[in-house]
């Protein structure tokens, strides 16, 4: 019988967060405040931030990309991971959720290794085409442009360097064909996108981690 791909025992997930203790003060602290400040509650969960954490360190990351900043919580994570001189550069929408994350990254400490950028990723990512190769892409933004933020990495990442994209086992809808919203349809067709190419093979080696939420990562072979 094949194994359970997906853990869903709340005794398990409650062991996991017991034993490793994902999230420490810092992080406590900014979840806190974004929520205060009335940014949605949508960051990655604790354990997600902790494997953000364990890949950057992994992959040896010095310069890496976030797009979907926040209110800093996932970026933070990977910051504290870089290596020295390291420098992350985190695109988000929203001015607000730019300024809350800033502050989240000078309460950690992590401020001098990050560049805050304010706009369309899809429209800004091209002006640190120069700061590049990457090392890590990690990618949490609008999920209809998922498969641009993919060719994009697929261009810019290093040969062994790591893109990954959360939320993509689609709220529980990324198998379905049917959709009784538009919106919800344009979201899971760009998330179906996305597996869908780094999955076919050729420029990355992928898989997904089953995560709650679902955590697409590729590294790049050429």
């Amino acid at each position: 019988m094949e194994k359970s791909f997906m853990q869903t025992d709340e005794r398990l997930a409650r062991y996991a967060v017991e034993t490793f203790q994902p999230e420490d003060p810092v992080l406590a602290e900014i979840r806190e405040r974004s929520v205060a400040a009335g940014l949605p509650a949508i960051q990655v969960g604790t354990m997600d931030a902790l494997h953000l954490e364990t890949l950057t360190r992994a992959v040896g990351a010095r310069n890496a990309v976030e797009i979907g900043t926040l209110g800093g919580y996932s970026g933070t994570a990977i910051a504290r991971a870089l290596g020295p001189g390291g420098k992350l550069y985190t695109f988000d929408v929203e001015p607000r959720h730019a300024e809350v994350a800033r502050e989240s990254f000078r309460k950690a400490g992590v401020a001098d290794r990050v560049e805050t950028i304010v706009g369309s990723a899809v429209e800004k990512l091209p002006s640190i085409d120069r700061h590049g190769p990457f090392d890590l892409v990690f990618i949490d933004a609008d999920k209809l442009n998922y498969p641009r933020y993919l060719a994009w990495a697929a261009d810019h990442l290093r040969v062994g360097g790591v893109v990954l994209g959360d939320n993509t086992f689609g709220w529980g809808m990324i198998a379905d064909e049917k959709f009784d919203d538009a919106e919800d349809e344009a979201n899971i067709r760009g998330l179906q996108a996305f597996n869908r190419e780094l999955a076919r093979g050729g420029r990355f080696r992928a898989t997904i981690l089953p995560t709650g939420e679902g955590l697409t990562m590729g590294v790049k072979l050429k």
